[in-house]
């Protein structure tokens, strides 16, 4: 008996040896499925609420994630976060950018695997939702969220549209960002194009797991990072901005000029726009620009074909 029991103890220690020595399976990315929302800041609360909830039409609420901040949503999953202006912001007004996943946790572990800086933990929003935030390449910040497991549904009528169908931001270098959004998190490519031939001004990258897609916005200034000395502050909300997706930019436009609530800055009337999808810009106080845009194109693009489906309503 006392033999037996030494074999299985043997056998057991065995085990756990060998268990030990066995690599750990690598880490699957887990889905990232959508845009969840742009964080900007403001220098005039009260210019910016009346613009994002009259003009836009979004749904005012508090920011589980900032007690500071406000959130101005157009779907239960979607939405503007507005933070108070820095005192050391200079002419940036982009805070962040977030995609919404599946598993925040797994999500900030296959990053480190994949030797990425991550925090130590995720964070608990008010809401139940889970979070974190890290640096890309050229060190603008990315958050990932993952939604509470209880979305609460909300009404938002007079929303001009309810997808934020892509967020784009200043980029240097197509190749290093390409290292993070495409090799590491599985982006692929959409469209890209520029004003002028031959030359590559913004570049669509889809998200793995929806259409919903992150255009960078190449400057031409000095290489490296951050934001360029020579740019101003109208030029950077450019790059800087978010689109909301339509059936029709031309009626959705009209739907805006009907109801008097084309103030502020904006363009003069809807224009087809480069990736032959008719488009419309406005402009918050100051100065990120929020780009009405077309499911669908209404021509052929220039420059290169879109490689991947469209994002829909």
């Amino acid at each position: 008996m006392q033999f037996r029991t030494r074999i299985v103890a043997l056998l057991f220690a065995f085990s756990v040896i060998a268990a030990a020595q066995m690599p750990d399976k690598p880490l699957m990315r887990p889905r990232i499925t959508g845009i969840s929302h742009i964080a900007v800041y403001t220098s005039n609360p009260a210019a910016t609420d009346h613009y994002y909830r009259e003009i836009i039409g979004a749904v005012k609420m508090p920011d589980p994630e900032n007690p500071k901040g406000v959130r101005y949503a157009v779907s239960p999953t979607q939405f503007i976060e507005v933070l108070p202006l820095p005192a050391d912001a200079g002419i940036n007004r982009l805070d962040h950018t977030a995609w919404n996943t599946d598993d925040a946790e797994t999500l900030r572990r296959f990053l480190g695997s994949k030797s990425w800086k991550v925090p130590y933990r995720v964070e608990k929003g008010a809401d139940g939702s889970l979070s974190f935030e890290v640096k890309d390449p050229e060190g603008n910040r990315v958050q990932f969220v993952q939604p509470p497991g209880v979305i609460k549904d909300f009404a938002a009528p007079a929303a001009i549209g309810h997808h934020i169908i892509h967020v784009g931001f200043l980029v240097h270098s197509r190749m290093v960002e390409d290292l993070f959004y495409r090799d590491l998190l599985g982006f692929k490519p959409y469209w890209y194009g520029g004003m002028v031939e031959g030359k590559i001004d913004w570049v669509s990258q889809q998200a793995p797991d929806c259409h919903d897609w992150l255009e960078y916005m190449l400057t031409s200034g000095p290489s490296g990072t951050g934001i360029p000395a020579t740019i101003s502050q109208h030029d950077l909300g450019v790059l800087d901005h978010l689109s909301i997706g339509e059936d029709s930019v031309p009626m959705a436009y009209t739907r805006l000029e009907t109801g008097n609530r084309l103030t502020g800055v904006h363009d003069d009337q809807p224009k087809i726009g480069k990736d032959g999808k008719y488009q419309f810009n406005l402009y918050d106080p100051d100065g990120i620009r929020l780009e009405l845009m077309n499911f669908h194109a209404s021509e052929k693009p220039c420059c290169s074909a879109f490689t991947a489906d469209d994002p829909a309503e």
